[in-house]
C-alpha cells in the first residue's frame, strides 16, 4: 500500500482519465462545429442553386452571360452595369468561353472553398497566445460565421468577386512567407479593389517596407496592364468614373454603406458633400490606420487588418454589401475589462453581419438614419472608437471575474447542453439583454407572419373554421360573452376609449417597464422571470403555427365591432390595411393577456408592498376584459395565455432551479473565475 501510495500511480490514473474524459468531450464539440459548418455550407449552395435560372448569380449573368459586358466589343462601363476595375475585367474575360451551367456550378462552388480558405486562414491568424481549446474550435466556427454573415450569403447569391481580396490579404499577411510575395498578393487584391491600397501603410509603418513597396508596384503593374490592353475603359473608370465613382446602383442606395452613400442619404449634394467627405474621410483615415498600426506592433495583426478594413469601407466612395466583410474580422478584438462584458463587442459585430438592419432597430422614422447605415457605424467605430484592449493588459488574459448569486440545482440533472442555467449573474450585460430582446421580439413577428404561409389569404378559411370552433365550445361551457361585452363597451364611449387605450398602449410598456426595474434593482429575479417571459413566448408561437385563428373581428356575418382598428370590409380577404404588416390570425393563445399575467405574476411575487401586489394583479384583470371589448380575442384565447405563461414558469423551474433572489447575503456570494464555473460539475 504504501509502494502505491508513493508511486503517484493512482493520482496519474485519475488525472489521465480526466483529460481524456476532456479531449473527448472536446472532440465531440469540434466533430458537432464542423458539421453545422457543412450544413450551413451546403444550405447555401443549395439556396443559389435551387433559385430559377435569372434571379440568381445575376452579377456573373451580367459579366460573361450571353450578351454579357465582356462579351462586347465596347467599353465595358457603357452601361454601367460593369463596376469591377478594368484589371477585373482582364481576369475575367477567358471565362466568357465557359459553358453557363457549368460557369455556375463551378463559381459558386469555387467561392464556397473560397470561403472555407478565409475561415482557416483567419483562425490560424488569432492573436496569441490562445488556448488549446480556441485553437481546435476556432476554425469551424469562423467558417459557420462566414456562411451566415450577410456579405458572403450576397456574394453567392449575385456570383460577386468581393471574397478574392479579403483573402489575398489574409494570405499576404499570414500565409506566405517573404515581404515581396506578401506585396504582390496584396498589390493584385488592390489592382481588384482598389481601396485595398490602404494597406500599404499600414506595412510601411509596422516595419514590412518591402512589402508596401512590393503592393505599390504590382497594383501600378497590374493597372498598367489593363491600360494598356484596355485604354479607353481605364480611361473611363480611373479619370471619367474617378475609380469606380458612379457605377452600379445609384450612390445613395441603401446597399452602399459608406460615408459618400451616407452623406448623400442625408440630403447633402455637390461641393458640399464632397468638401465634407473628404474631411471626414481623411480623418477616419488616418486616426482608423494610427489604431491599426498600433494593434499590429501590440501583435494583434489580425485586428489591425481587420480594422484597416474598416476604414477602406468607409472612404471608399462606394462601398456595397458584398464588400463588408472586414466587418466582421474586428470581433477578434478583445473589449472590456469584466467577464460579463467579454462578448459585448462581438456578439454585436455577429448580429450586425448576419441580421438584416430591420431587425436589428424598430421600424421608427427617427430611427431610419441609424437603421439604414448600421454597417457603416460598425465599421467607423471599429476603426476609431471601440477600446480594444492590449495584449500587455492584465485584463487580457484575466478578466475581471464576474460576481454570482448562489447557484441553485436544475431540476433536471441530466439535461445535457443547459448547464449554463445552473448560475445566476447579478447582473446580465445590457447591451446583450437588449440585443437579445430586440432580436427575439424581430424573430416573434417574422415567425408569427410566417406561420399562415405568409399571406393572410391562404389562412383565412382555416382561420375562420378555428374560429367557429371555439365558439361552439364557449358556448357549450356557458362562456361566449364576447359579443354582449364588445356591444355593451361600444354604447359606452368613455368605456370604448378606456379600453382602445389600454389594449393599444400596455401591451408593451408595462413588460418592458417590469424588465428595466427587474434589471436595475432585482438582476438575479430579472433572469429567472426572462427567462419565464422567453418560454412562453416560444410556446405561444407554437400555438400561432399549429392553430390559426380568426378572431371576433374578423369572423364575417357575426355582428363583431372592431372598436380597435375601425370597420373591416368583409368583401376584401385581407381585412384592411392593418394585415398587410402581420399576421391577424395569431389569437391562440393571446399574449396580450399572456404578457400582462406574467407581469401580474412576477410584480405579485416581488413586490414589497401589499398595495403594489394588487396593482400588479389588476393589470392582466384590465388586459383581459380590453382583448374582449375590443373584439380581438376569445376568452378561450385568454386561457390559452394563460396555459403558455403557466408553462413558462415551469420550464424556467425545470432547467433553471428555483428562483434565486437578488438579497442573497455577501458571504453567500460566490466569486469564481469564468474558467472555474464552466469546469464545475453540479453534484
Amino acid at each position: 500500500m504504501a509502494n502505491v501510495e508513493h508511486s503517484g500511480r493512482p493520482g496519474d490514473a485519475f488525472a489521465a482519465g480526466a483529460a481524456g474524459t476532456a479531449k473527448a468531450r472536446l472532440g465531440m464539440v469540434r466533430a458537432a462545429l464542423w458539421l453545422i459548418a457543412a450544413v450551413l455550407a451546403v444550405r447555401q449552395v443549395t439556396v443559389v442553386l435551387s433559385t430559377p435560372k435569372g434571379e440568381r448569380l445575376t452579377d456573373l449573368e451580367t459579366w460573361v452571360g450571353p450578351g454579357g459586358v465582356l462579351h462586347v466589343n465596347g467599353s465595358l462601363y457603357d452601361s454601367t452595369r460593369f463596376t469591377g476595375t478594368p484589371f477585373g475585367g482582364l481576369v475575367l474575360k477567358p471565362l466568357t468561353r465557359a459553358a453557363e451551367q457549368a460557369l455556375g456550378w463551378g463559381w459558386t462552388f469555387g467561392t464556397l472553398l473560397l470561403v472555407v480558405a478565409l475561415g482557416l486562414v483567419a483562425a490560424r491568424a488569432l492573436p496569441q497566445p490562445v488556448s488549446r481549446r480556441t485553437a481546435l474550435l476556432a476554425a469551424p466556427v469562423a467558417i459557420s460565421l462566414l456562411m451566415l454573415s450577410l456579405p458572403v450569403r450576397n456574394t453567392l447569391y449575385l456570383g460577386q468577386t468581393s471574397i478574392i481580396p479579403v483573402l489575398l490579404v489574409l494570405l499576404g499577411c499570414f500565409a506566405v512567407r517573404g515581404e515581396r510575395t506578401s506585396g504582390l498578393l496584396i498589390g493584385v487584391a488592390a489592382a481588384l479593389q482598389p481601396t485595398v491600397l490602404l494597406f500599404a501603410p499600414l506595412l510601411w509603418f509596422t516595419g514590412r517596407r518591402r512589402a508596401a513597396v512590393s503592393t505599390g508596384v504590382t497594383f501600378a503593374a497590374c493597372t498598367a496592364l489593363a491600360w494598356a490592353a484596355m485604354p479607353h475603359d481605364s480611361y473611363t473608370y480611373w479619370v471619367h468614373h474617378l475609380a469606380g465613382v458612379g457605377l452600379g446602383r445609384p450612390a445613395d442606395d441603401l446597399a452602399n454603406q459608406s460615408l459618400h452613400g451616407a452623406l448623400l442619404r442625408f440630403g447633402l449634394t455637390g461641393p458640399l458633400e464632397i468638401a465634407l467627405f473628404l474631411l471626414v474621410g481623411g480623418a477616419v483615415a488616418v486616426l482608423g490606420l494610427r489604431r491599426a498600426v498600433r494593434y499590429a506592433r501590440d501583435g494583434q495583426l489580425l485586428l489591425a487588418v481587420a480594422l484597416t478594413g474598416c476604414v477602406a469601407i468607409a472612404v471608399s466612395p462606394t462601398t456595397w454589401q458584398h464588400q463588408l466583410l472586414w466587418v466582421l474580422l474586428a470581433l477578434v478584438g478583445r473589449v472590456g475589462k469584466r467577464a460579463s462584458d467579454r462578448y459585448v463587442w462581438p456578439v454585436a459585430v455577429v448580429l450586425v453581419m448576419t441580421l438584416p438592419a430591420k431587425m436589428m432597430l424598430p421600424n421608427m422614422p427617427v430611427l431610419h438614419p441609424l437603421r439604414d447605415n448600421v454597417v457603416l457605424l460598425a465599421a467607423l467605430t471599429a476603426a476609431c472608437a471601440v477600446p480594444f484592449l492590449s495584449r500587455t493588459s492584465p485584463h487580457y488574459q484575466v478578466p475581471i471575474p464576474t460576481q454570482y448569486a448562489p447557484p441553485v440545482e436544475a431540476r433536471w440533472k441530466h439535461v445535457p447542453l443547459l448547464p449554463f442555467l445552473r448560475r445566476v449573474l447579478t447582473r446580465p450585460n445590457l447591451l446583450l439583454e437588449l440585443l437579445l430582446i430586440r432580436v427575439g421580439y424581430s424573430a416573434y413577428q417574422q415567425v408569427r407572419l410566417e406561420a399562415h404561409g405568409g399571406s393572410n389569404e391562404a389562412a383565412r378559411a382555416t382561420a375562420e373554421q378555428h374560429g367557429e370552433q371555439i365558439l361552439a365550445i364557449e358556448k357549450f361551457l356557458f362562456m361566449d360573452i364576447e359579443h354582449w361585452v364588445n356591444h355593451t363597451v361600444v354604447n359606452v364611449d368613455w368605456l370604448r376609449v378606456f379600453f382602445d387605450f389600454y389594449y393599444t398602449s400596455f401591451h408593451f410598456v408595462v413588460p418592458l417597464s417590469v424588465l428595466g426595474i427587474l434589471y436595475v434593482r432585482r438582476p438575479a429575479e430579472y433572469r429567472w422571470a426572462r427567462s419565464a417571459l422567453g418560454f412562453a413566448t416560444i410556446l405561444a408561437l407554437l400555438g400561432f403555427w399549429l392553430y390559426p385563428l380568426a378572431p371576433p373581428r374578423l369572423m364575417p356575418g357575426l355582428g363583431y365591432i372592431d372598436t380597435v382598428h375601425g370597420v373591416q370590409d368583409f368583401s376584401q380577404p385581407d381585412y384592411g390595411t392593418l394585415t398587410a404588416l402581420t399576421n391577424q390570425y395569431a389569437a391562440m393563445p393571446s399574449l396580450h393577456f399572456g404578457w400582462s399575467l406574467w407581469c401580474g405574476l412576477v410584480i405579485a411575487v416581488l413586490a414589497p408592498k401589499w398595495w403594489m401586489k394588487g396593482l400588479g394583479l389588476l393589470h392582466p384583470l384590465f388586459t383581459v376584459s380590453a382583448i374582449v371589448a375590443t373584439a380581438n380575442h376569445w376568452v378561450l384565447d385568454a386561457a390559452g395565455g394563460a396555459a403558455v405563461v403557466g408553462a413558462g414558469f415551469a420550464l424556467t423551474y425545470l432547467l433553471q432551479g428555483p428562483r434565486v433572489s437578488s438579497r442573497a447575503k455577501p458571504a453567500e456570494i460566490n466569486i469564481a473565475e469564468p474558467d472555474q464555473e464552466k469546469d464545475r460539475t453540479p453534484s
